[in-house]
């Protein structure tokens, strides 16, 4: 098994998308993900000093990046549960009411 030049390696391309039977419905959930979360991950954010305590929960200054960054997901769980307890709500009154 030859290693090839181990000093300057040479990559390949990145990951390609499988090939699927649906490319409408994958263009759908990408876009669908880039308008949730268009920013990349902040990695640089919790690297500082201080980093990650010892208890293992984040400090301050790493909380907020993240929450930033998870945002549009956050967005999107809170519509969700929101659904969940409205709608059998509305339907209950919808049938016990009948107005």
């Amino acid at each position: 098994m030859e290693l090839g030049n181990i000093s300057q390696p040479v990559y390949g391309p990145g990951p390609q998308a499988p090939a699927s039977s649906t490319p409408g419905l994958v263009a759908m959930v990408h876009g669908f993900l880039r308008l949730v979360q268009p920013n990349a991950l902040p990695v640089g954010g919790c690297s500082g000093r201080g980093g990650w305590r010892s208890g293992g929960g984040a400090t301050r200054g790493c909380s907020v990046p993240m929450l930033l960054y998870e945002l549009g997901f956050l967005v999107c769980v809170a519509i969700g549960l929101l659904f969940i307890i409205l709608v059998p709500l509305v339907g209950c009154c919808f049938c016990c009411c009948r107005c």
